[in-house]
């Protein structure tokens, strides 16, 4: 296993012009449009002052000799002998246009990154287009996790170590984009790591060791508790999901100061479960296996506030992180129970499979007792998130103001988190006959807005806030597509991280 502390990501070179000879296996990537309808559309290089006539006369005639078409994330790979490179790769934009997104050309890039098994070095002019797009694209997109393969299946190769954008602008500016963009795919890959370690390996300890590694790394203030500190503290919901486990749970607190007096504070909470299997109310076995990323928001949480603290925002960001393990045993909680969760409230806990909340709930009052301006909590919380948003647009419920304004910049970012009501009906549905609060409904309708609700009770009074779910978004149980491989994702990561700069910058 890999010791080192975070991703390790390919090396970024913002360059004005192709390199005069090529580095070992280095391969040029080269966006295409699609010039023509139906059987008569044909492949042209999108125009950029990076290619010579000549070449760009090559590419097109390689990929008119081999009928590719240039449409949307298609690849074809050719040589062209002009060139400084082992190989040209293009990849499809679809259509003409006069711009792309910066999301189409990161999952172009990441397509791209992804089919090239065994290359070290690439070269891409699909930063001409969108810079930033293209180097988290690629990032992203060239990520594997192998810690745990042995050599008998283990990939042969180092996997790509360099990655050079080609643009026209060189200015400080510009190579700032680029590291800014490198850190953010950094971050992303980070949390990937995080949910791709399996339970055997990742338990609330470990994961809490991990977490103080990289925020002392980063330069954050770290404080860890202990299952002891959590009992003494009151922290009943995290106490109480963690008593089934040989593994006792942790919360983790994680700061950076960057404010001043004058700042913003916002106040991150991400679910740390480090495998769920349900409790004594457990989980069917089919697909169990994909618990592995119940602690997805987790490891967002934790990406995120390290990449503000290297980032340097000058806004206070401090992220409470609640990790245990949710296991049935003779000392597990059971349906029926009432716990007290930190500040108070008295929960009677009907199902043990309705954890996350009960661990995010005390992190959260505690959290706004930072008195925070902002709080964003996100967590793999529902199944109901998936039948009601499918497995790649998370849920974002909350103060509406800031619910819209989250889910407005996640779309912004490509990671497409869409704004949920919170009726106030749905409180009625958590009434319990013995406590202050059931932990889940009666009825089996409004799942991810019920939860929704519970959370809403914890948080204070004046405290704008965002509940992202992310059940599904967080792991990828399906085939790679862009820049998102199989397992986990890495969302939220890019959402949180671009609030917090909007916050920076606006306030």
């Amino acid at each position: 296993m890999s010791t080192s502390v975070g991703y390790q990501s390919p090396a970024v070179t913002v360059a004005a012009a192709l390199p005069k000879s090529a580095a070992d296996s280095s391969v040029l990537i080269v966006p295409v449009v699609s010039d023509g309808e139906g059987a008569d559309a044909r492949a042209t290089v999108v125009p950029g002052p990076h290619l010579p006539a000549e070449a760009v006369g090559e590419i097109e005639a390689a990929l008119r000799a081999l009928g590719a078409k240039g449409g949307s994330e298609q690849l074809t790979r050719v040589v062209v002998p002009g060139l400084p490179v082992d190989s040209v790769l293009t990849v499809g934009l679809g259509k003409s246009r006069d711009d792309w997104s910066a999301e189409t050309i990161r999952r172009a890039a990441g397509v791209a990154a992804r089919s090239l098994s065994g290359v070290q070095s690439v070269i891409t002019t699909l930063s001409e287009l969108d810079l930033e797009g293209a180097v988290e694209g690629l990032i992203l997109g060239a990520y594997r996790f192998s810690d745990f393969r042995s050599e008998k299946t283990a990939p042969k190769d180092a996997g790509l170590r360099s990655i050079t954008v080609l643009t026209a602008d060189t200015k400080s500016a510009t190579k700032d984009a680029a590291a800014r963009a490198e850190e953010i795919a950094t971050a992303v890959a980070t949390a990937r790591d995080f949910v791709n370690t399996p339970p055997s390996h990742l338990y609330p300890d470990e994961f809490a060791s991990r977490a103080k590694a990289l925020g002392e790394a980063a330069g954050l203030e770290v404080e860890v508790l202990d299952e002891e500190a959590l009992q003494r503290d009151g922290y009943g919901g995290i106490v109480g999901v963690g008593k089934g486990s040989s593994r006792p749970p942790r919360l983790v607190r994680l700061a950076h100061r960057g404010g001043g007096r004058k700042g913003k504070k916002v106040a991150l909470v991400g679910k740390g479960i480090t495998f769920d299997t349900g409790g004594i109310s457990i989980k069917p076995a089919a697909n169990m296996h994909h618990m592995t990323s119940d602690m997805g928001g987790a490891a967002a949480v934790i990406a995120t506030v390290v990449l503000a603290a290297r980032r340097q925002l000058p806004i206070d960001v401090v992220a409470y992180v609640p990790m245990a393990e949710n296991m049935p045993s003779a000392t597990a909680q059971r349906p029926g129970d009432v716990l007290t969760q930190y500040g108070g409230t008295t929960v009677e806990v009907l199902n043990t499979d309705a954890e996350g909340r009960l661990i995010l709930a005390d992190a959260i009052a505690r959290a706004c007792e930072d008195e925070p301006d902002y709080l964003i909590e996100t967590s793999t919380l529902t199944g109901a998130q998936t039948v009601a948003l499918g497995s790649r647009t998370p849920g974002v419920m909350g103060s509406d103001e800031f619910r819209d304004r989250v889910a407005g910049i996640s779309q912004a970012v490509g990671e497409n988190a869409w704004p949920m009501p919170l009726p106030e009906e749905l409180k009625d549905d958590l009434k319990s006959t013995v406590a202050d609060l059931a932990n889940v409904s009666g009825s089996r309708f409004a799942g991810m807005l019920v939860a929704g609700t519970y959370l809403r009770e914890f948080v204070a009074d004046g405290v704008q806030w965002a509940h992202i779910d992310i059940a599904a978004p967080a792991y990828n149980s399906g085939g790679p597509w862009g820049y998102t491989p199989k397992g986990g994702t890495g969302v939220p990561t890019r959402t949180m991280f671009a609030v917090l700069e909007d916050i920076s910058t606006n306030g």
